[in-house]
């Protein structure tokens, strides 16, 4: 039904595209993100979108992270503190044309800060956004073009500039408070206070300081009211998505024991259509954490002090600290692929899950396997320290026609895991010799035997950057059509990931043990050049080029060509040619095995063929590997009829060589006996592991345009209309399926992640006299479900509304509705009920915020 509305979907979203942006105002020379050359254009060469500090209020979000995910360009393939099965549990980043948060770069006033301390999804070392402070914003600049001739590695799809104030004059506070309006109970709280003194050109000196603090509760899949049964069977390839367990040898309908704790007597063919009999079945629901619990602070504090007429000295520090609490998993399931660590083979060993004649639980003769979830013991609970900053200082000034900017950093993020509720592998193996634990009727068991069993684990992870950074400008001499522009500069960074496990999975002591070790050290340096030429009044060329040298793998070279054409007072043209990189990632290429958990699709599973089933993932690096390269094309136009009024057009192409990944889990197993060895199963004929490695696969090829248009409309005694928005519709996102395979579309599909074809967001302003009101609309088309024949994912969309009343010159109070008409994610049956990468489970939201200054 979905696809009849989808021409008039996309006629609406066309006309509701309005650019969230607005233009750099200022007539003086600025340095725009993509360049190191000041310019006094309001548009350059390369599309930049500018979110301002009022954007940010009126958005009504409370983070750094919820800001950048609204915006359109960040397509698929991007994750926040919905991926709680995650390595890198509660943190928040941003993928850029869909292809993975490492190809985005994160600086904060132009400068690299460090990446997370471990890797997401194993392999995407990238920044947390959830660890920079919001408070100090003073706008947030997004190139959606390859940078690499400008940064470096990483920013293959763009570039996003976090621009904090370096001068504020006096005081500001902000403090907000909301709730669910839809009956789970989550409720969510946020201060943000900055001061700050001293003019630089009249003082001699500036200072600003800020600090941020967010705290917000849990939110249980047993919280959402059309999630909390896990019967989805009145979805489209939807089941009753209850867990069979408790049984003896490997037929679910062979008890053991009876109904306990959560346990129900369910009928086999309820879960797993075409089975009979009964089974023992618990709802995972109350089991699963949609969005952790979290508790964030985060301090900034800048300062400049003016040394003389031509030079000044600049210090920034950044902190931060944030904790998130999940329910990581029902409690443990033993069974016959029940394993432990072996450190000694670098491998997983099984650990036998058989009853011996005589144990409470086998009143026989003979030893029986089976299957059973350790329910007394408690759900195991997951908690995520994470402490970052980042401290930098630098002198810059202006000698003989150059202006120069000398600086050195500091950055580090530090992560502390801690797990309850896990389970002692060797405690396990004594209990099912000796009987002290009765797996058929578990309240039999005392609490002496559950605490032999339980487990509590610490895992620490850490990264470090370390950076020197010159550069220096000049007009070179004057040409016919202007000045030549030129800047400069050397680089060094030293890099730095070590990320460990526990000392109870390395000991072979921790039950199905998670692991992603890394560890890895690397200096990189770097020399680059650009030149600004004017070929004519209104005809300029930027050009510039880069050399990075990695003590790891090896040399990049980065170069650039951007066009910019005035044609018209009201019409610009312009493009970029450049060739951007990605060096491998340390849990890519360093000596690294990775052992993590998933969910798969299995057509040959006998037992819950049409649910996913928990597999184990064990990853190995490849020290062979060689950088990601692309190429970048980006081809725009602006137009602007009147002053109030402007429609930019934009052109993407990005070509990648050499990507770096593995073979996905449903092509491994479609190709399980001609590519023997990647797949094992158990006895029961259930997989339980998946082997792969990383490698340098084949191309990818990405293709769309962006569309931005606002107009801003004096009304009269009426007040002020702003409309703006932006359409990101992406025209192609081609992989290979496998390795030396021909490369498969998978734009409005989920072959690659979902990749919707359109992502729509707008917004109308209105300002009359003491109130103000911002509605925003969010759009996200649908996609083709892969693994699921005739699925359609259906297209999701919320309004937002953030209305002010200004009660004096320096108070004013905001209602927040975010989820206006209470709208659900779409289904999507390959996942557990919806992509978190795309939709969103909190319904309505509704806040207050008070605002004053002083």
């Amino acid at each position: 039904m979905q696809t009849n509305y989808r021409p008039l979907r996309i006629a609406l979203a066309l006309a509701a595209a309005f650019p969230v942006y607005s233009h750099a105002q200022e007539a003086e020379r600025v340095e725009i993100t993509g360049s190191h050359i000041r310019v006094s254009q309001k548009e350059g060469a390369a599309a930049v979108q500018v979110i301002s500090a009022k954007d940010l209020r009126d958005s009504g979000k409370t983070s750094v992270a919820e800001v950048l995910r609204a915006i359109s360009a960040n397509s698929g393939n991007s994750y926040n503190e919905q991926y709680t099965g995650s390595f890198s549990a509660g943190t928040s980043g941003l993928s850029l044309r869909g292809i993975g948060q490492k190809n985005t770069l994160i600086l904060v006033n132009g400068k690299r800060v460090s990446s997370y301390a471990t890797a997401q999804n194993t392999q995407e070392v990238f920044v947390d956004l959830n660890s920079l402070p919001l408070a100090a914003v003073q706008r947030i600049e997004v190139l959606k073009d390859g940078a690499s001739s400008v940064y470096g590695s990483d920013a293959v799809a763009g570039v996003v500039n976090i621009i904090l104030a370096r001068e504020f004059q006096g005081s500001e506070l902000s403090v907000q408070a909301g709730s669910s309006v839809t009956g789970t109970g989550q409720t969510e709280q946020s201060a943000l206070f900055q001061t700050g003194r001293g003019k630089l050109a009249e003082d001699g000196y500036s200072l600003v300081f800020s600090v941020d603090a967010q705290k917000r509760g849990k939110l249980q899949q047993s919280d959402v009211s059309w999630l909390r049964d896990a019967d989805f069977r009145s979805q489209q390839n939807g089941t009753l998505a209850w867990v069979p367990t408790n049984y003896l040898g490997t037929d679910p309908t062979r008890w053991l024991g009876n109904a306990q704790g959560p346990l129900q007597v369910l009928p086999y063919g309820a879960i797993t259509p075409g089975k009979s009999g009964n089974v023992l079945a618990y709802n995972p629901a109350p089991y699963k954490t949609l969005i952790p619990g979290i508790e964030r602070v985060h301090t900034a504090l800048s300062g400049k002090l003016k040394i003389n007429d031509d030079t000044e000295a600049y210090a920034d520090w950044l902190w931060g600290y944030s904790r998130a609490d999940q329910t990581f998993s029902a409690p443990l399931t033993v069974s016959s692929s029940l394993r432990a660590w072996n450190n000694g083979t670098q491998s997983l060993e099984t650990i036998p899950v058989i009853l011996p004649p005589g144990n409470p639980s086998n009143p026989g003769t003979t030893p029986l396997a089976f299957t059973s979830t350790l329910f007394d013991l408690g759900p195991r609970m997951k908690t995520d320290r994470v402490t970052f900053y980042r401290a930098l200082a630098g002198i810059k000034g202006y000698n003989a026609g150059w202006d120069w900017d000398l600086s050195a950093g500091q950055s580090a993020s530090v992560m502390v895991e801690t797990v309850l509720n896990f389970v002692n592998r060797y405690a396990f193996q004594q209990v099912l010799a000796d009987g002290s634990y009765n797996f058929a009727n578990q309240a039999q068991n005392t609490e002496e035997a559950r605490n032999r069993l339980r487990l509590s684990t610490r895992r620490p992870a850490d990264a470090g950057l370390s950076t020197i950074d010159f550069s220096a400008t000049k007009e070179l001499l004057q040409l016919p059509a202007g000045p030549l522009g030129f800047a400069g500069g050397v680089q060094w960074r030293r890099e730095s990931m070590n990320s460990q496990t526990s000392t109870a999975v390395l000991s072979g002591t921790e039950l199905r043990p998670a692991i992603n070790i890394i560890n890895g050290q690397r200096d990189v340096s770097a020399l680059f050049a650009e030149f600004s030429v004017p070929l004519t009044k209104n005809l300029s060329a930027n050009v510039a080029g880069r050399y990075d040298h990695y003590s790891d793998f090896g040399n990049a070279f980065s170069p650039k060509l951007a066009i910019r054409y005035q044609a018209a007072d009201w019409l610009l043209l312009r493009g970029t040619v450049s060739r951007g990189f990605r060096a491998p990632s340390f849990p890519e290429i360093t000596c690294s095995t990775t052992v993590s958990y998933g969910g798969v699709l299995d057509p040959r599973d006998p037992v819950s063929p049409n649910q996913p089933r928990g597999v184990t993932n064990i990853t190995i690096a490849n020290p062979a590997l060689q950088p990601e390269h692309s190429d970048n094309l980006n081809l725009g136009v602006v137009i602007a009829p009147d002053q109030n009024t402007s429609i930019g057009i934009d052109y993407y192409q990005i070509t990648q060589k050499g990507v770096i990944g593995t073979e996905s889990a449903d092509t491994i197993i479609s190709n399980e006996f001609s590519v023997p060895g990647k797949v094992l199963r158990d006895e029961q004929g259930r997989i339980t592991t998946l082997y792969r490695q990383y490698r340098n696969q084949g191309n990818r090829e990405v293709a769309g345009f962006d569309i931005d248009i606002r107009h801003r409309q004096n009304l009269q005694q009426w007040g002020t209309l702003k409309l703006s928005g932006q359409l990101s519709y992406v025209l192609r996102f081609a992989e290979p399926l496998t390795t030396g395979a021909a490369l498969t579309n998978g734009v409005g599909t989920n072959y690659f992640g979902s990749i919707p074809r359109l992502r729509g967001v707008s917004s109308a302003g209105w300002e009359s006299g003491d109130w103000q009101h911002a509605l925003i609309w969010s759009y996200t088309g649908g996609y083709r479900q892969t693994t699921a024949q005739n699925e359609h994912v259906d297209a999701w969309s919320t309004w937002d509304l953030t209305t002010t009343r200004k009660i004096n010159a320096t108070t004013s109070v905001s209602l927040v509705v975010q989820n206006l008409l209470n709208r659900k994610p779409s289904w999507d049956s390959s996942t557990s009920f919806f992509d978190i990468t795309q939709g969103d489970p909190r319904g309505r939201f509704v806040s207050v915020r008070l605002n004053h200054k002083f």
